[in-house]
């Protein structure tokens, strides 16, 4: 695993010291064993884990800088992207938030395993989250599954005026980023950046979607998960 992330990260223009390295095994030997009866993720081994896990979204570190910057993963499931980036840049101030008890128990024990600092767990959905992380954050994050304009929707909400929502896509990133482009206006959105890469070690070819905050997101939004998924932005 090691060589594999030092290669990897080499190969994106990153930096990695020995404390990450050390970070970077002890959360793969945890995920591994809460997994057996967690079901975190689907990924599984040592190579797949540091290339489809900590190398995938560690890329979103050469889309923008995270450095000193606070971060929320909305979603974030088992930690992903929200703990390889707080590892490789421990700078962030990182928020992880998710819906299920089970998910965020694992978060808080893996951070303090990791003896990760000034990182917050959050139980909840991303449309009911407190009122006090709206627009809280230089930087939100998602590597969930739902199209981006969903996604917009549940993200752009916690990001302040003049801060980024990076969501992690897949080859078909251009035509999502056109079929968001009314959500994005609404909710405050302005220019929008792809930023492609490919899984170091890997065929696969992701993109970063990088899209600035202009302006606060209207109250009205973001609305009830029935009326989103019903009829999405």
């Amino acid at each position: 695993m090691e060589e594999i992330l030092r290669s990897g990260f080499a190969g994106l223009g990153l930096e990695l010291d020995g404390e990450a390295l050390r970070r970077f095994r002890r959360y793969y030997e945890y995920l591994t064993e809460r997994n057996c009866v967690m079901n975190l993720t689907s990924i599984e081994g040592e190579e797949d884990t540091a290339r489809l896990h900590f190398l995938d979204c560690c890329a979103l570190l050469t889309a923008a800088d995270f450095a000193g910057k606070r971060v929320i993963d909305v979603g974030s499931g088992a930690g992903f992207p929200g703990i390889p980036l707080k590892i490789a840049e421990s700078t962030i101030s990182l928020t992880l938030l998710d819906s299920l008890v089970k998910r965020t128990g694992f978060l808080s024990s893996a951070a303090e395993l990791l003896g990760l600092e000034d990182v917050q767990v959050v139980c909840a959905r991303a449309e009911e989250a407190p009122r006090g992380l709206r627009e809280g954050f230089d930087i939100a994050v998602s590597r969930a599954v739902a199209r981006l304009n969903v996604l917009c929707e549940l993200c752009l909400p916690f990001v302040r005026p003049g801060g980024l929502f990076i969501a992690m896509k897949g080859p078909d990133f251009a035509a999502e980023i056109s079929e968001a482009r009314h959500a994005i206006g609404l909710l405050g959105g302005g220019d929008v950046r792809a930023v492609p890469y490919s899984v170091p070690g890997t065929e696969l070819s992701h993109a970063a979607v990088v899209i600035e905050k202009a302006a606060p997101t209207p109250d009205a939004y973001p609305r009830r998960w029935a009326k989103i998924s019903k009829k999405p932005l």
